[in-house]
């Protein structure tokens, strides 16, 4: 588990394509200090296994899944990303929960810049809309964020000069895409009220 408190920035050294996965080299200047083998490190959203490491620099796999439902695929060379180790068993829950499992992806249409902060929308997939609400929480490549504003196909949120320097969100420009975890609280009450019908511990009458 994590909380979208990305802790720093690693950029992608090599990455070493299989027919249906890959393997990234990713290197992640102070993240590794307490990292071994084994170990979940979230790399702009998204759960992986630390499966070698070398200095600074450590690899995992990405197999087809998430080659299909996130933008790691389309990482080259280069590319910065974000990074958060997994929280720590009494570590500070500084965002929301975030599980580091990527639902979808989104475009950024628009990038407004003021003074104090930048205000970036993204087109919102339908089927996720109604998870996302105002003043609601919501993961953008593994950043915990409030959502500013939430239209019929789109959401904004309003990024603060220090969320700016410390994540890539300060680089991205419009058209780039993100992926996107909503608030997996939402989604659990969602299906709890739903017409589905679960094992109940009890039969129905009895009281113990």
């Amino acid at each position: 588990m994590f909380t979208g408190i990305v802790t720093a920035i690693g950029s992608i050294e090599e990455i070493i394509s299989g027919e249906e996965s890959i393997q990234l080299r990713i290197k992640a200047p102070g993240v590794l200090d307490d990292a071994h083998l084994g170990d979940s490190l979230a790399v702009n959203g998204v759960c992986l296994t630390v499966t070698s490491t070398e200095g600074d620099t450590f690899t995992a796999d990405c197999m087809k899944q998430t080659l299909d439902l996130t933008t790691l695929g389309s990482l080259q060379p280069g590319d910065r990303v974000n990074i958060e180790p997994a929280l720590a068993v009494g570590g500070r829950l500084g965002g929301h929960i975030v599980q580091g499992h990527v639902d979808t992806t989104a475009e950024l249409i628009s990038r407004q810049h003021t003074e104090q902060w930048d205000v970036l929308r993204f087109a919102l997939p339908a089927a996720y809309r109604r998870y996302v609400v105002p003043q609601g929480s919501i993961a953008l490549n593994g950043t915990s964020l409030t959502v500013s504003a939430v239209g019929e196909d789109w959401c904004e949120v309003s990024l603060i000069p220090t969320t700016l320097a410390e994540t890539t969100h300060g680089e991205l420009q419009v058209g780039d895409r993100v992926n996107v975890e909503v608030d997996v609280l939402g989604k659990y009450v969602e299906r709890l009220l739903s017409a589905e019908s679960y094992p109940r511990p009890f039969a129905e009458g009895t009281t113990d």
